[in-house]
């Protein structure tokens, strides 16, 4: 049997292991909580591209079904809009405007779109092209751009910073 002096020193790697063990236990769960939140993240992600995607997929597999029972019916889902007189020619010749952007600013305003029930059904190249037509706006503090019930034809995504709040402002048909 030990000494008092060596059951002291055995005590204290014992306490001395414990606190490295605490630590690494520590260091893992919050590497945990990360992943648990990037997991939603992703999930949340994932079902806004299957809302997306499904709809797409359903259409087709509609148009192959009908298409082998000798139907031609397509299902379309859009945003209902008020009917223009413009030929389809007319606009074939058509430009949008582009407007540059950073990254992060094209992925809040399709992340927005895409949360959006009246949007999110979009082909992804529409979503795209309304990304690409947005453009920054800035209100002063306080403003009032828009109520609810208001009747307009703009989409917008408010993207805030440290430094500023901006507005994208979309014109819809």
């Amino acid at each position: 049997m030990g000494t008092l002096r060596d059951l002291q020193y055995a005590l204290q790697e014992k306490i001395e292991e414990l606190r490295q063990r605490d630590a690494l236990i520590d260091e893992l769960e919050l590497e945990l909580d990360q992943k648990d939140e990037l997991i939603q993240k992703l999930q949340n992600e994932l079902d806004k591209y299957r809302s997306v995607i499904r709809p797409a997929t359903q259409q087709a597999q509609q148009q192959t079904s009908s298409t082998l029972q000798g139907e031609h019916r397509t299902k379309r889902q859009a945003i209902s809009a008020e009917p223009t007189a413009f030929d389809i020619q007319d606009l074939s010749h058509v430009t949008l405007p582009f407007y540059p952007k950073s990254p992060q600013s094209k992925d809040l305003i399709k992340e927005a779109i895409l949360d959006n029930d009246f949007m999110k059904n979009l082909e992804l190249s529409q979503i795209q092209e309304i990304v690409d037509c947005m453009y920054p706006v800035e209100y002063g503090k306080d403003s009032c751009i828009i109520k609810e019930g208001d009747v307009g034809s703009l989409v917008y995504v408010m993207e805030a910073s440290l430094q500023k709040t901006s507005i994208h402002d979309c014109v819809l048909g």
